[in-house]
C-alpha cells in the first residue's frame, strides 16, 4: 500500500528546508565577510596545473605560504580540471559543492544511525554548517566532506546479498585520494578474520575489504601509468615525510602526535608517539571490530573514524567533520549529555583560543592551554572509552555477553 504523506508532514519538511537554506545563506555571507582564502583549494588547483604541464608534482610549492603537495598522485589527477576555471568561479563552486556534500553527509550519517526522516536532514544540516570542522573545511576549500561521503556511502549501502560490483569502491577511492580512510578497509579485514576464527566463516567483511583493495589498487595503478615519476617518488619517499604536512605542534593538529608535541614541548615526540599510536590503533580497532561483529555498524564506523584521526601523524581540525555522525550516534543511543558536550566542543573553536602562529608558541603552553589545544583529540579518546564500556563483550570461551542498552540498530 502506498503511503501518502500528510499536509502537516509536507509543511514540516518545507519549514526545515527553509531554515537550512537560511542558515546556509548566512554561512556563505559570513565566509565572504571573513575574506576566506580557500588556500587548500588553490593548492589543489596548482597540483592540477602541474600535472597538465608535466612539472615535478612533489617539488611544487603553491600559494604565498609555499605549501607542498601531500596527497597521493591519484588526487592530483582528479584536480586537473581545476586550472580551467576562473578563481572566483572555482571558489563559488567549491563552496556550493561543500554545502551540498554536507547535506549528503548528514543524510548518510542519519541513515547510519537508523534515523531516516527527511526533515531531520535539513534540521541537522542547518546548525552543522557552523561547527568548526565544517566551517574550516569550507574556508580552506578542503575535500574532507567528499571523502567522508565516499566512506559512508560505501558503508551504509545494502546491496542484495550484501555484495555487488560497487562494494568497496567508495572506500578504495577515498584511500587512494588520501591515506587516512584506509583504516576502514583494515577494520573490515580484521572483522572478517575474527569472524572466521570465532564463527567458522568470514561473513561479508573480507569480500568488502577485497573490493576496497581492488578499487584502491586500480586508482593507484592508473595514477602510476599517468604519472610514473611522481608515483615512484611518492610511494618510495614522500609518503614517509610527515614533516611535509606541517609542524606537528600546531594547535590545529588534533592528532595524538600533536598533543604529545605540545605536552612535551618538542616538535618531535619520536618513538614515544609511535608506541602510543600503535597501542591506540589496536585498542580503537578492537572496539570497532567488536561493534561490527555485534551488528552495531554506527559504533564501528565512528570508532574507526576517531581512531584514524588520532593515530594519523597530522589531523587538522577540519579533518574532524566526523563529529557530525558522532553527535548523532550519541544522541540517538541515549547518551544525550555526551552528545551535547560533543556539540559544545566542536562548536567552541577552542583549539584556536590558545597562542598559535609565528614563533611556535604552541611549544610553550601552560596546563589550561594544553587542555584546550587537545580538546578534539581528547573528545575522541573519551568517545572510544565510552564505546569500550558500553558495547557488549564476550566471555573467556568466546560466548557472547548480554548487550547493554546501547541498541542494536546500526
Amino acid at each position: 500500500m502506498t503511503m501518502i504523506a500528510s499536509p502537516a508532514a509536507h509543511r514540516r519538511v518545507w519549514v526545515a528546508l527553509g531554515v537550512c537554506l537560511a542558515s546556509f545563506a548566512a554561512f556563505w555571507a559570513a565566509q565572504r565577510a571573513a575574506h576566506v582564502s580557500m588556500i587548500d583549494l588553490m593548492v589543489y588547483r596548482a597540483e592540477g596545473a602541474a600535472v597538465r604541464a608535466g612539472d615535478d608534482l612533489y617539488a611544487l610549492r603553491a600559494t604565498a605560504a609555499h605549501l607542498p603537495t601531500t596527497y597521493p598522485p591519484f588526487a592530483a589527477l582528479l584536480f586537473t580540471p581545476l586550472p580551467l576555471l576562473d578563481t572566483a568561479l572555482l571558489r563559488a563552486l567549491a563552496t556550493a559543492g561543500n554545502l551540498a556534500l554536507l547535506v549528503v553527509f548528514v543524510r548518510l550519517s542519519l541513515k547510519l544511525v537508523g534515523h531516516a526522516r527527511v526533515e531531520s536532514v535539513w534540521w541537522v544540516s542547518a546548525p552543522a554548517v557552523w561547527c568548526e570542522p565544517v566551517w574550516t573545511t569550507v574556508r580552506y576549500g578542503q575535500i574532507n566532506l567528499l571523502l567522508a561521503v565516499l566512506v559512508l556511502w560505501d558503508l551504509t549501502r545494502r546491496p542484495a546479498g550484501g555484495y555487488d560490483r560497487w562494494t568497496g569502491v567508495g572506500l578504495g577511492l577515498a584511500a587512494a585520494v588520501k591515506l587516512t580512510p584506509a583504516l576502514f578497509p583494515v577494520l573490515l579485514l580484521a572483522t572478517g578474520l575474527v569472524a572466521r576464527l570465532r564463527r567458522g566463516h568470514a561473513g561479508p567483511w573480507l569480500r568488502h575489504a577485497r573490493g576496497a583493495a581492488v578499487a584502491f589498487a586500480g586508482a593507484t595503478l592508473l595514477a602510476a601509468a599517468a604519472l610514473p615519476y611522481d608515483s615512484w617518488r611518492f610511494w618510495t619517499d614522500t609518503v614517509y615525510r610527515a614533516s611535509r604536512v606541517g609542524r606537528p605542534e600546531d594547535t590545529a593538529n588534533q592528532a595524538l602526535r600533536g598533543a604529545l608535541a605540545r605536552l612535551l614541548h618538542t616538535p618531535d615526540p619520536g618513538a614515544l608517539w609511535g608506541v602510543l599510536a600503535a597501542g591506540l590503533a589496536v585498542l580503537g580497532l578492537a572496539v570497532a571490530v567488536r561493534a561490527e561483529l555485534w551488528g552495531l555498524r554506527a559504533w564501528a564506523v565512528c570508532a574507526c573514524a576517531v581512531t584514524a584521526l588520532l593515530i594519523s601523524p597530522v589531523s587538522w581540525t577540519h579533518h574532524w567533520v566526523w563529529c557530525v555522525p558522532l553527535v548523532l550516534l550519541l544522541w540517538t543511543r541515549g547518551h544525550r549529555t555526551a552528545a551535547l558536550g560533543t556539540v559544545l566542543v566542536f562548536c567552541s573553536y577552542a583549539p584556536w583560543w590558545v597562542p598559535h602562529g609565528s614563533g611556535r608558541p604552541e611549544l610553550h603552553l601552560g596546563a589550561p592551554q594544553l587542555a584546550l589545544s587537545a580538546v578534539y583529540g581528547g573528545t575522541g579518546a573519551l568517545f572510544l572509552a565510552l564505546a569500550r564500556t558500553s558495547l557488549p563483550g564476550t566471555g573467556p570461551d568466546g560466548a557472547a555477553v548480554k548487550p547493554s542498552r546501547i541498541g542494536r540498530t546500526s
